[in-house]
């Protein structure tokens, strides 16, 4: 991932460049001198915000019919309760 920083005067002059470095990794926006902003891709964002998913579509990703679970059996036994 390649981290890109550029000064709040460098976004404004080119917005273009800092939406092609968003790409390849965050964008830093500083304001004089200091991290003020973070640009980054809605794809990413939505990757950092833990975009949810039904289970469904969670179940059926490609790939997950190669994993082999087979966990082993466990029993509970029920404990005796003294309730006097």
């Amino acid at each position: 991932m390649n981290v890109t920083s550029l000064s709040s005067r460098e976004l404004n002059h080119d917005v273009s460049r800092a939406k092609k470095a968003a790409q390849n990794g965050p964008v830093i926006i500083t304001d004089r001198g200091k991290p003020s902003h973070v640009l980054m891709t809605y794809d990413e964002f939505e990757r950092l915000t833990g975009k949810r998913r039904s289970l469904v579509d969670a179940l059926s990703m490609p790939g997950l019919s190669d994993i082999d679970f087979d966990p082993p059996r466990v029993e509970i036994a029920p404990r005796r309760v003294d309730l006097s």
